[in-house]
C-alpha cells in the first residue's frame, strides 16, 4: 500500500487535503476514490486513509484508523558528515534514513568540494530533507529524520555549547572517523548502548586542525577497519554498525 507524509494534524474520521507533494504523487501513481493509502505525520504510528475526490492538482481522503507502529532503530546515532560532491551527499542521506539514522547536519569541511551558503544552501537543505521524507515513504518510517542545516565544524562547537544538555545530540557519546594511528575499532569504543554522535568528514577526510578540533571537544577517534571507505560509504557503514551493537 502506498505511504506518504502528511505534515499535519491527522485524526481518525477527519477529511482532509493532501499536501501538494504528496497529491501529486497519489496523481501520478493514477489512484482513484476508493482506493487506500497510509498517511504518517512524524508524531508516531500510521493511519489508514481512503482517497474520497481527485482533482486537477488537489487530493481530497478520509482518514481512517490509527495504528501506533514504529520501526525506529533502537540506538539514536546522529551523523556529522562532510558534504560530498555531486548527488553522492543524496545518495548518503537516502540510505542513512533507511538505516534508522536519527539526525543528519551536513558539514562544511575545509576539504569539502560543494561549499554552502545562503539562500543556494537553504535550498539544498529543503532537498535533502525531501529526499528523507521520501526514503521514509519507502522503508517503512513513521518518523522522519531532521537534516539541519551545514555549518562548519568550529561553528558547530559553538552552537553545542549553548544548546540544552537534555537534547540527544549533545548528550550523546562522540565519536570521530580518523586514521590517525592508535585509534580504536568502533565496536570497542562505542558504549553498548544509547545515542551517539557519529563525525566523518568528506573526500579526502576531516583535516588535521578540524580533527584536533573535535578531540578537544570530546569525540574519541575510531576506525572502520583497514580499508578506505569512500566518504559517502563510512559513515553508513558506522550507522549500520552502531544500531546492531
Amino acid at each position: 500500500m502506498p505511504r506518504f507524509h502528511c505534515p499535519a494534524p491527522l485524526a481518525t474520521g477527519a477529511e482532509i487535503a493532501l499536501p501538494p507533494g504528496a497529491a501529486r504523487h497519489v496523481q501520478v501513481l493514477r489512484q482513484q476514490p476508493g482506493d487506500a493509502l497510509t498517511l504518517f505525520n512524524g508524531e508516531g504510528g500510521e493511519f489508514e486513509a481512503t482517497v474520497l475526490k481527485m482533482g486537477r492538482s488537489d487530493v481530497l481522503v478520509q482518514v481512517g484508523a490509527h495504528h501506533a507502529t514504529e520501526r525506529e532503530a533502537p540506538r539514536a546515532v546522529h551523523l556529522l558528515a562532510g558534504i560530498t560532491a555531486n548527488e553522492r551527499m543524496d545518495w548518503l542521506v537516502e540510505k542513512a534514513t533507511e538505516l534508522g539514522v536519527a539526525s543528519i547536519t551536513p558539514l562544511v569541511a575545509e576539504r569539502s568540494v560543494l561549499k554552502l551558503k545562503g539562500e543556494r544552501a537553504d535550498k539544498k537543505i529543503a532537498h535533502w530533507q525531501a529526499v528523507a521524507v521520501a526514503a521514509c515513504e519507502q522503508c517503512g518510517r513513521n518518523r522522519v529524520p531532521v537534516v539541519h542545516d551545514a555549518i562548519d565544524l568550529a561553528g558547530w562547537a559553538r552552537a553545542q555549547a549553548g544548546a540544552a544538555a537534555s537534547d540527544g545530540a549533545v548528550a550523546a557519546q562522540r565519536l570521530l572517523l580518523s586514521l590517525r594511528a592508535g585509534t580504536l575499532p568502533l565496536q570497542q569504543a562505542a558504549a553498548p548502548a544509547g545515542p551517539v554522535l557519529f563525525l566523518s568528514g568528506p573526500e579526502g577526510g576531516l583535516s588535521g586542525a578540524e580533527e584536533d578540533l573535535a578531540l578537544l571537544h570530546g569525540f574519541a577517534p575510531v576506525t572502520l577497519g583497514p580499508r578506505v571507505l569512500r566518504a559517502e560509504t563510512a559513515p553508513l557503514a558506522a550507522l549500520a554498525a552502531l544500531t546492531l551493537l
